[in-house]
């Protein structure tokens, strides 16, 4: 099993969760309270960096779906950038896309918080 490690930081008004590892039901957790001290400091604007996210299982895709509609209710959102392949796949094939903002670059993302929403 690999080890699973969040790194959070701030900039640009966009807070910033880097994934490393296995994201599953062991580990889905620590993204859950990663998340909730996002909302109870008031930061709604979060891209999640999925570059080393090696696994994802449905525990850890439930985590996001936990925390979007509180984080859209107060004008944020939670975009998602730099996954893999196998990564892309599995969240894909759950309807994710649909859902989500997914880009190839960290800098997309957080470019998109700063620009007007389409209606």
């Amino acid at each position: 099993m690999s080890d699973f490690k969040i790194h959070h930081r701030e900039g640009e008004g966009v807070n910033v969760i880097e994934l490393k590892g296995y994201l599953d039901a062991h580990t889905a957790p620590e993204l859950e309270t990663t998340f909730q001290k996002l909302l109870n400091d008031k930061k709604f604007n979060i891209v999640v960096n999925c570059k080393d996210l090696t696994y994802i299982s449905s525990a850890g895709l439930g985590v996001f779906m936990a925390y979007i509609e509180d984080v859209r209710k107060n004008q944020g959102d939670i975009k998602l950038s730099n996954m893999t392949a196998k990564v892309y796949n599995v969240f894909d094939l759950l309807g994710f896309p649909i859902l989500y903002e997914i880009y190839k670059e960290e800098k997309e993302a957080i470019v998109r918080f700063t620009q007007p929403k389409k209606s």
